[in-house]
């Protein structure tokens, strides 16, 4: 019995274990305060399925060798674009969202190409250049998105110039993905298309991951010498892990906007990337190593805390308004706990 558990231990992993026992805690103290197990359920299910995509594209990043993308506002920037060009074109509905996605890709492409020619430069300092790379592009799309000569009266400011900080999707292709198919059990609801999109997406990423080309970027990444030795153009491989991620945050934020109701532009890229590198890394990869299963076990864990322990700490505490104190404590502190596992475990 002893060693069924050390084995289960070493294969699921500790932290894992403890984050899990956690999670566990939260949603039974919840049942016992009263609190709505279907809602929570139904919140869950919705954070899991909004933030995987984003999560998914740390997976090429990571593989090729240029670790976590702190950068992913670039690809999400480049899936904001997209959606903006969609909904100044007049589509409307599912076709909107498929020609989002469609329009992000060439931005998504080049600039991934672009990026990925930047980190072959500066080998050894990914992260930290891709941290700040992720904040540049946001303050400079800051910019743009005054000057940019957008016309369509939901998405520009009624008086003067510029985009709207958040632009209402309910005409568009707002919860598109969520509506499709859905249905509840025992009063959680399931949103199927959602859930649908990401696992299909994984499976692409799966799928890719055991073809020729995914096998010889993995080879570049887990070791750049021996891949060199065996004909593998190493800096090729890089760049195209970074067009891929750069592809998936695009992506990512079209199927996140389309959940979440809104587009956020201006500041509301800037944090993406700690919550979705924080996700994977707390689902057991490393700055070296990162698998589908990774992603999804840590999305289901870092948005399961965060949609439970919020409630039950604002039913818990009942002095003051401390929701928003309480949401910047217990991400910050998940973020935090995920960073120092960047190296791994071993």
């Amino acid at each position: 019995m002893t060693e069924t558990i050390k084995r289960f231990t070493n294969k699921f992993g500790l932290p894992r274990i403890i984050i899990s026992l956690f999670f566990i805690l939260l949603l039974v103290t919840a049942v016992i305060i009263d609190l709505s197990f279907s809602t929570l359920m139904s919140d869950i299910l919705k954070r899991f399925g909004m933030y995987g995509v984003m999560v998914l594209a740390m997976v090429p990043s990571i593989q090729s060798g240029t670790g976590p993308n702190f950068a992913l506002p670039i690809g999400i920037i480049c899936g904001l674009v997209g959606s903006l060009l969609a909904i100044e074109l007049g589509f409307t509905g599912g076709i909107s969202f498929l020609v989002s996605i469609l329009l992000s890709l060439p931005f998504s492409i080049i600039i991934g190409w672009i990026y990925g020619l930047l980190l072959n430069r500066i080998k050894g300092s990914e992260m930290l250049v891709a941290t700040y790379m992720g904040f540049s592009i946001v303050s400079f799309m800051s910019i743009l998105w005054i000057l940019l000569p957008f016309k369509h009266p939901e998405m520009v400011w009624p008086i003067g110039r510029g985009l709207r900080v958040t632009i209402a999707l309910d005409s568009t292709f707002g919860e598109i993905l969520n509506k499709f198919w859905e249905f509840e059990i025992k009063g959680i609801k399931v949103p199927t298309g959602l859930l649908m999109f990401f696992f299909i997406s994984c499976l692409v990423v799966f799928l890719f991951t055991r073809s020729k080309s995914g096998i010889a970027m993995k080879a570049a990444g887990d070791n750049p010498k021996f891949a060199i030795s065996s004909g593998i153009n190493v800096d090729k491989k890089r760049i195209l892990g970074t067009i891929l991620s750069t592809v998936l945050g695009g992506m990512g934020i079209i199927v996140y906007s389309q959940s979440y109701g809104f587009i956020q532009l201006y500041e509301g890229p800037l944090m993406m990337a700690f919550t979705a590198v924080a996700a994977i890394l707390i689902g057991g990869a490393s700055a070296k190593k990162a698998k589908i299963y990774h992603v999804i076990l840590g999305t289901f864990l870092f948005q399961g805390l965060l949609a439970i322990s919020l409630p039950v700490a604002n039913q818990i505490i009942t002095t003051g308004n401390l929701s928003e104190v309480l949401r910047a404590i217990v991400q910050n502190g998940i973020i935090l706990y995920a960073l120092t596992k960047v190296g791994g475990e071993e």
